[in-house]
């Protein structure tokens, strides 16, 4: 439709808007590049290199490994009385105060482990990566005295009978591991080191020296150890240790060092404390002492990883050699 005098429709005086991008050589891919072609004499070289650097680090890792003195000592099983068969007599066992939860164990040292001697005491089967336990805690409350009523996350653990509110609260503060343990050599104690066992950035940035601990288990059902309330948490590291959560159901944290040597076949005796329920749930408590090198503790696993990796490539490297000998592109 026109108007009477001949004019054109408005639209047609809008001009169409092009959607066809601006032209670049990046956007019509026209940058140069560069493709290397892999021939067989490089893809061999690849494979060889490959194996002369992971081989010789496996073995390193592995022998490393080997040199770790490690003696690890299981004893929920062992710390109850010999008539406390089933599931039930067990868990009355752990949670009757008034019995005697003394347990003595005794070691022969297999070769000599040369100081410092790190103590772990290992749960088995305990899920401390659990969504709800993970979160029953207040980062806020344990940094600052000003946030001791943080607590909305703390819940069952984040006030007393008397709404007052507890510090550190949550479950994972509450479960604090209490089992406790005395070396002797030869009716000489072994002291046990237990300053610096927890990271120094949970002890300056996570955990406030002003904060002291309050209404700490002192509801009717107790969970672990009490803390000390005359001790700020930054100097707490038994609970600094605990409150880093494990990633997996079966973990070990540091109990503390031995600043000693102990000699091939030296007796160890130690006294344990067998203070914790892992009974109610089927958990197992064991004892560590291990030894490090500069790869850290026994563990074959990395070393075996480099060794996999160096063996293939250099399987592989002897195969493609016989190939192109055989058969040449």
């Amino acid at each position: 439709m026109s108007s009477g005098d001949g004019s054109s429709e408005p639209s047609s005086k809008i001009s169409k808007i092009s959607k066809k991008p601006r032209y670049s050589r990046f956007t019509q891919q026209e940058l140069p590049a560069c493709k290397p072609i892999l021939t067989p004499g490089l893809v061999i070289t690849i494979l060889i290199s490959l194996a002369i650097i992971f081989i010789p680090i496996g073995l390193s890792s592995i022998s490393a490994s080997e040199n770790v003195v490690e003696l690890v000592d299981r004893y929920d099983d062992v710390c109850i009385p010999s008539n406390s068969s089933n599931h039930d007599e067990k868990i009355g066992f752990i949670q009757d105060a008034a019995t005697n939860k003394t347990c003595f164990r005794t070691w022969i040292v297999p070769k000599k482990m040369n100081h410092p001697i790190f103590v772990y005491y290992q749960l088995d089967n305990f899920y401390q990566n659990h969504r709800r336990y993970v979160k029953s805690r207040s980062d806020h409350q344990l940094w600052s005295p000003k946030s001791e009523r943080a607590t909305k996350l703390c819940e069952p653990e984040a006030q007393n009978d008397d709404d007052k509110p507890i510090v550190p609260c949550g479950l994972i503060a509450w479960s604090l591991f209490n089992d406790t343990y005395r070396f002797s050599r030869n009716d000489d104690a072994i002291e046990i080191n237990k300053k610096d066992i927890a990271w120094g950035s949970d002890r300056t940035k996570k955990f406030g020296s002003d904060v002291y601990p309050k209404n700490f288990q002192t509801r009717g059902l107790i969970g672990g150890a009490k803390l000390n309330e005359s001790i700020p948490l930054s100097q707490q590291e038994d609970l600094i240790v605990w409150m880093r959560t494990a990633a997996l159901p079966s973990f070990r944290k540091l109990y503390g060092r031995i600043e000693t040597d102990l000699e091939a076949n030296d007796k160890i005796t130690i006294e344990i404390q067998n203070n914790y329920n892992t009974y109610s749930f089927n958990g197992r408590k064991k004892l560590v002492i291990s030894t490090t090198t500069w790869i850290g503790g026994k563990n074959d696993f990395l070393g075996r990883m480099y060794m996999t990796v160096g063996g293939t490539s250099l399987f592989f490297a002897i195969a493609f050699s016989i190939l192109f000998v055989i058969k040449p592109r």
